[in-house]
């Protein structure tokens, strides 16, 4: 078998393009969505925290083949964007990208403050608690209104979940090198 097709392969099992316990090769940055005007712009539903990045001259990577474009324009309106690229010049050849997920490659993200993290960093990682116990490993991360809040699965307990508020009071230490959380159990756990 080759690279390939071994690549291709485990493509299908993981979407991100990730290969085992590595970062991410791909990230979603968005969604197109219907075409706008006659010169091949159309709408995106944007999913990153950084649109300031879409500029022209950027390559975005579309649908499961993950085919380069790259951005001719783009507008920010709200959570959505007006965007063109390269080549797709009528509203004919915009359509055929409808409904098709945007990536960027995860090499090109920008550095994050201290204390803050990207996702794909955190997911997988073990957690523990004050005493070096652990907990489980963190495995879904909900993001609500106010903070998001950790999926963390005991895996010695048949799979039971806890959940884990991310703020400071009760997260204490994420180191990303070692793979590991500390957190302060709440009272009700």
């Amino acid at each position: 078998m080759s690279f390939e097709d071994n690549q291709s392969r485990h493509l299908k099992k993981h979407p991100s393009g990730s290969l085992e316990n590595s970062e991410p090769e791909f990230l979603e940055v968005g969604r197109i969505g219907r075409t706008h005007g006659l010169q091949g712009e159309i709408w995106m539903d944007v999913y990153t925290d950084f649109p300031e990045r879409l500029i022209p001259g950027k390559v975005l990577f579309l649908g499961r083949e993950r085919k380069p474009k790259t951005i001719r324009s783009f507008q920010l309106s709200g959570k959505r964007g007006l965007v063109s690229f390269s080549g797709i010049d009528t509203p004919e050849e915009a359509n055929i990208l409808k409904n098709q997920l945007v990536y960027a490659k995860a090499g090109h993200l920008p550095r994050l403050p201290d204390g803050a993290y990207y996702h794909h960093d955190l997911i997988g990682m073990t957690v523990l608690d004050e005493n070096e116990r652990e907990i489980g490993r963190l495995t879904e991360i909900l993001q609500t209104g106010s903070n998001d809040v950790y999926i963390v699965t005991d895996v010695c307990n048949e799979g039971k979940e806890i959940l884990i508020p991310a703020i400071k009071s009760v997260i204490i230490k994420v180191d990303i090198t070692a793979g590991k959380m500390v957190v302060r159990l709440q009272e009700w756990m």
